[in-house]
């Protein structure tokens, strides 16, 4: 039997797991290696933050799913990577051997970036962690009136949480989003920059451009000189590659994630599948974003249903546009496609839809034939 290893439960293997719940893959045993046993939906964590979901209605069972799918279930995080020899290990110790792997664990996010914030802030990765931890903020706020909440980077997260974090703590403390020298939302057109900052302001959470440099006991201090009072910081600053990849023996892109080709394939060992975050298409680069990484997963599901059959793999073509649909934390949401925007309620509700029906696929009883969301 062929060894097939799925390393993450990413947006990406959830849909290779409901694919083979239908319909398996012959002469191939399959595991899969995951820190946790659920996943949770990038795409409606701001709005379980805001209170708007349960924290149940975010997450995708991995268990279940792999029960179903007849997939070996191993609880642990990649620590190395040897191609030379096919073996994988475990941050728990142990080995496993491999004929194909298929790598979907997502970046990291370093805990050294900031001066002082491996001991003092809140991070927003790994997602199981920061939700985890987030009520004890609550707490704190409820505490202490007043509190000074400061959310460091002003990517799409760092706008959503920023959201969703005023929301939920309303009067109770003050939020401010260190958005960084490239300002709020850099990679977005003008206009949904200009919505953002109207939807901040309006929530009165001050955004300051420029980047947060040394975290100390009750203040930030930026790049400019400035200190900041910061009691409660949080950072949601874009992935870096996993620690781990620097010596795996793979080609890696410029970044430093996995070179992929037009087949997910890394360029150097074309037994090593890779998608999302952990990897960079270097024959066809496109932004970092979970619509990505959907797309994908057909794609990659029929590759590995190739290998296994020994037939020619499938190009996967990255849309040229992505749809962009950011919550504002208060049940609306800004839409962003191309240099097109759009905000409002009937914008949330469009997410919300789209968010509940990728997550209900992955459900017991759900069809695969529903997971073509985005």
């Amino acid at each position: 039997m062929k060894q097939l290893v799925l390393a993450g439960g990413g947006h990406a293997h959830v849909q290779v797991l409901a694919a083979l719940a239908a319909q398996p893959l012959p002469g191939a045993e399959v595991t899969l290696v995951t820190p946790q046993p659920v996943l949770w939906y990038s795409g409606m964590v701001p709005g379980v933050i805001a209170g708007r979901y349960a924290p149940e209605e975010a997450q995708i069972d991995l268990a279940a799913l792999a029960r179903r799918a007849g997939v070996r279930l191993v609880l642990d995080a990649v620590a190395a990577l040897r191609p030379e020899t096919r073996r994988l290990r475990l941050a728990g110790g142990a080995e496993l051997a491999y004929d194909a792997l298929s790598l979907d664990t997502g970046g990291e996010l370093s805990r050294d970036l900031i001066d002082g914030a491996r001991d003092q802030a809140l991070f927003v990765r790994p997602l199981h962690s920061f939700v985890q931890l987030w009520p004890r903020l609550q707490s704190l706020a409820a505490r202490q009136p007043g509190l000074q909440v400061v959310v460091i980077g002003g990517g799409a997260a760092g706008f959503e949480l920023a959201a969703a974090m005023r929301r939920a703590l309303v009067a109770q403390a003050r939020v401010t989003l260190v958005a960084g020298n490239a300002g709020l939302l850099p990679s977005f057109p003008r206009g949904v920059r200009h919505q953002a900052l109207a939807v901040l302001k309006s929530r009165s959470v001050t955004v300051i451009a420029d980047d947060a440099v040394e975290i100390e006991p009750g203040q930030l201090r930026l790049s400019g000189g400035s200190r900041l009072p910061c009691d409660a910081p949080v950072v949601a600053l874009g992935v870096q590659p996993p620690a781990w990849l620097s010596d795996s023996g793979l080609r890696l892109a410029p970044d430093g994630f996995i070179a992929t080709g037009a087949t997910l394939q890394s360029v150097s060992h074309p037994e090593v599948f890779a998608v999302g975050d952990v990897s960079r298409r270097i024959d066809a680069p496109h932004p970092r974003s979970g619509v990505y990484a959907v797309r994908a997963g057909p794609v990659l599901t029929a590759n590995l249903r190739a290998w296994a059959a020994g037939q020619p793999l499938t190009v996967y073509r990255p849309q040229r546009l992505a749809l962009a649909l950011l919550s504002c934390g208060d049940g609306t949401a800004l839409a962003s496609w191309g240099p097109l925007s759009a905000r409002g309620a009937w914008v949330g509700r469009w997410k919300d839809r789209i968010d509940r029906a990728f997550v209900e696929a992955y459900r017991e009883g759900a069809r695969v034939g529903s997971l073509s969301l985005r």
